[in-house]
């Protein structure tokens, strides 16, 4: 697992530099968090691995992913689980962006290899949110991403590393994409000293 991801990470230098980082730090550990399952079994029965973007490692932000199981290899990308912050500054950057982003989303190759998430939606308008505004559909998701499922025997096959990183180069404009509302949200204010900045 380590050698197909330091393979696919070599490969990120070229379509996604800013999601380069070691391979034990994409790697996803084996051990089930049990404490508020009701399952008990202590290992999950996948393996996985995300690449999150420099500066949000201990944030969710917008990134690369796959898992391997008997069941088959998921691969995916996109913002799953952002944070409060980071799903305000999607929405609001949706607001004037979304015809850009429902391109990136409509591409011939993308849309014939993927499928969008199917997560949780508000039922309403965010607060603050026009209610007849265009991109209301997209606004109101609270994740934005692609993912596809292949079968398991792809995980065995020589070229899967290559499989994987010609996946997540058809996903980089997306990621790039929802990474751009989410950085600039996180970059420090100029602190206001006597009405001069």
């Amino acid at each position: 697992m380590l050698a197909v991801i330091r393979r696919i990470t070599d490969a990120m230098m070229e379509f996604a530099p800013n999601h380069v980082r070691p391979a034990e730090k994409s790697l996803f550990r084996i051990y089930r968090d049990t404490r508020f399952s009701n399952n008990k079994l202590p290992y999950k029965t996948h393996v996985a691995a995300w690449w999150s973007h420099m500066g949000m490692q201990k944030t969710s932000g917008a990134g690369y992913y796959f898992q391997v199981s008997p069941k088959g290899v998921v691969i995916a990308a996109g913002a799953y689980m952002p944070e409060k912050e980071q799903l305000a500054a999607i929405r609001n950057w949706l607001l004037n962006n979304h015809v850009q982003f429902r391109r990136l989303l409509q591409k011939p190759a993308v849309r014939k290899t993927f499928t969008e998430f199917e997560g949780e939606a508000l039922t309403r308008p965010p607060k603050g949110f026009p209610c007849d505004h265009p991109a209301m559909d997209l606004i109101k998701c609270k994740q934005w991403g692609l993912s596809t499922t292949l079968p398991a025997k792809t995980a065995l096959e020589k070229n899967f590393a290559q499989t994987l990183i010609r996946h997540f180069k058809l996903l980089a404009p997306l990621v790039d994409a929802l990474n751009t509302p989410i950085a600039a949200s996180l970059v420090p204010r100029k602190k206001v000293l006597f009405g001069l900045r």
